[in-house]
Order: C-alpha cells, then sequence, then structure tokens
C-alpha cells in the first residue's frame, strides 16, 4: 500500500491510499473554496446521558446531485470534485460537512473506489483489502489527535437509509467521547466479569452462537458470522474475528488476509436476501472499536476486555417494506422485531454463493 497526503483548497486533508508504489498524487485543487466554516457543538442531555451534535451548517450539504455532478468521483478536466486527481483506489478526506470537527472531534468519508455506478459487494478482495487497510490506518491516526476518544468507521448504503450521495463510501467519525452504545457494552461487560469471576462476555457470546450453531450465517477458520439471539434487526449479521482484540489495529495478517473473502460474501447475501428484481438492499455496516480514552468508569473492564466486531444490518424487513422505528422504538429504545433470528439466518445461508 502507498499512501499519499495533500490538502484541498479549503485547507482540509485527503489522503491517497494505492495497491501499487507506482502512483504519482500530484494534482491540485483548482476549485475556489474559501476555508471550511463549521458550526459543531456537542450538547450533553442531563437526563439520559448522552451527547448530541448539534451542526446547523449540515443543512446546506451537497444532496442527491445528478451522476455527472457527483463530487466523490475523480476530478475529469473542467468538471471538478472533490477528488483532485483523475483516477484512485482508495480515498480519505475531510468532510466539507461535518458532524464533528475542531474540539469536537473528526468527520472523514472513504470513498471505496472510483466507479460511481459500483458498491462494495462489487470490489475485488484485493480492493476490499485495501479499504481495510485505510480503516485501520485512520483508526490508528485518529486516535492520537486529544480531542478524540472513539473511532468509528461505517457504511450507510441505500437512500431508505439516508444516502445523499450514490457514490461508493462511507465514513469515519472520530468522537471526543465514548459513545452510548459502547459504554452500554462496556456496562455488560464489567457486570458479566464480576459475575462469573473474571470471564470475558463478549467471547461467552461467541462461543455460545458457535454451541448453538442455528444463528450462525458463515465461519472460517478465523473468523465468524452470525445473527445474534436477540437481533434488533429484521436481517443483522455481527462479524466477529475468532481471536479476540480491541481494534482494527489488532487483527494479525491471517485475519486480515481472509476478511475481505468474507465480508464481500456477507454483503453479497445481502443484496440475494429478497430475491431477483428487488433494488440492492439498503443496510448500515458499523465497525464497533473499543475508545482510545480512560475506562475508569466501567471497574475492572481494559480495552483488551473489549471485542473487535462488525455489525451489519438493513431496515428492509420483507420484499418492499422497511422496518419503522416507530413509538417503542424511538419512544422508549425497546425494539420489536418480526424476522426471528434463527428465520434470518437461515435466509442467509440459503443466499450463499454457489
Amino acid at each position: 500500500m502507498k499512501k499519499t497526503s495533500t490538502r484541498l483548497a479549503d485547507g482540509r486533508e485527503l489522503i491517497y491510499y494505492d495497491s501499487g508504489d507506482s502512483a504519482v498524487r500530484d494534482a491540485v485543487d483548482r476549485r475556489p473554496l474559501e476555508p471550511t466554516v463549521t458550526s459543531s457543538q456537542v450538547r450533553r442531555d442531563p437526563l439520559l446521558g448522552d451527547s448530541v451534535a448539534i451542526a446547523s451548517h449540515r443543512q446546506g450539504r451537497t444532496y442527491h446531485p445528478p451522476a455527472n455532478e457527483c463530487p466523490l468521483c475523480p476530478s475529469q478536466g473542467d468538471r471538478l470534485s472533490e477528488i483532485p486527481d483523475s483516477s484512485y483506489d482508495v480515498v480519505v478526506f475531510e468532510n466539507r460537512f461535518p458532524s464533528l470537527a475542531g474540539d469536537s472531534g473528526r468527520c472523514e468519508v472513504v470513498c471505496f473506489t472510483s466507479d460511481h455506478d459500483s458498491s462494495f459487494a462489487d470490489l475485488t478482495e484485493e480492493q476490499a483489502g485495501l479499504v481495510l487497510e485505510a480503516w485501520t490506518d485512520r483508526t490508528a491516526e485518529l486516535s492520537h489527535l486529544s480531542s478524540v476518544e472513539q473511532v468509528f468507521c461505517f457504511e450507510n448504503r441505500g437512500e431508505e437509509i439516508g444516502v445523499t450521495l450514490g457514490h461508493p463510501h462511507g465514513q469515519i467519525y472520530a468522537y471526543p467521547f465514548t459513545t452510548p452504545r459502547t459504554a452500554l457494552m462496556l456496562r455488560s461487560v464489567a457486570a458479566h466479569k464480576e459475575a462469573t469471576g473474571g470471564q470475558n462476555l463478549f467471547d461467552d457470546v461467541v462461543a455460545r452462537e458457535l454451541a448453538e450453531g442455528d444463528r450462525i450465517v458463515l465461519e472460517t477458520e478465523r473468523w465468524v458470522a452470525f445473527v445474534p439471539y436477540a437481533a434488533h434487526w429484521p436481517y443483522e449479521v455481527h462479524l466477529y474475528p475468532k481471536r479476540r482484540v480491541p481494534d482494527l489495529l489488532g487483527l494479525d495478517e491471517e485475519a486480515r488476509t481472509e476478511f475481505p473473502q468474507v465480508y464481500l460474501e456477507l454483503l453479497r447475501r445481502f443484496d440475494r436476501i429478497f430475491g431477483e428484481g428487488e433494488p440492492p438492499t439498503p443496510y448500515i455496516a458499523a465497525w464497533h472499536q473499543a475508545p482510545f480514552g480512560a475506562l475508569a468508569e466501567f471497574e475492572g473492564v481494559s480495552r483488551d476486555d473489549f471485542a473487535l466486531h462488525l455489525e451489519l444490518f438493513t431496515i428492509r424487513r420483507t420484499s418492499g417494506k422497511l422496518k419503522f422505528l416507530a413509538g417503542s422504538e424511538s419512544g422508549m429504545s425497546v425494539f420489536i422485531n418480526d424476522v426471528p433470528p434463527e428465520t434470518a439466518a437461515q435466509r442467509l445461508r440459503e443466499v450463499a454463493s454457489s
């Protein structure tokens, strides 16, 4: 992998990740951009104890542009985009309309490929491996920022999810706090460790799924994917490395080599869940990594007790129907799932690549 860092016209950082050493990245951003001005704030809810990002400047972000005006495609002639070069493998750059900025963290965009009409599932194993390297490198770099406590790599796919740019891409949020969902996991890990005399909750969850077997979707030597026992979403898969590590930096070479094959297969199965003729399955793919800040509030828990894993889920519950977060889910955070996890796992096994 070759990494080349440069600056866009308004001062934002852009990084090219190339699969070979021969790429020359000297193109200059020729757009007449003013320095980025953001108004991000993080406000803490005194009743719930969680944090909300207030980012009014995002009202003006790019919204469903035509394909020939896509800001994530390479620049061509006089058509200038966020990527100055005329081609790229993988690109990461600071978001022009960030939810978090300055002392409130940082937001980056990850472009998986220069092919506008592609998707992550269409990548080769080599391309998917390069994306993994970019995620890992950005996690390492962002973890050193004084304003960052947790790094979250994710992809939203599909207009139903709320995606405003059709080009295949994901994002990285570097939060200045430990997110509520991670905090809940860490509290559960701490309680389980105390109740069992030191056992790790993540290890026990994975061991249970492997032992029961009926929710396993895919298993290889170094990875296991399963529908969780209490899945929140109609089709939800959790992907774990079999050797527990706290973050992407902890993956060994064997796990990195095997990951593209496993992940691409999962994404391709998601696109086949609902049968031929259906539009691409909308999904969210979310990497859960241990926070880099102090874990003093989670008594007896260290970073090494956390288990890196990816959660992949769709909001489509059946052909032509979406799962909406209505009264119980949005009002009380109590999910109601119409698809039994065992049924979802069976369907995901049925649509395996031949």
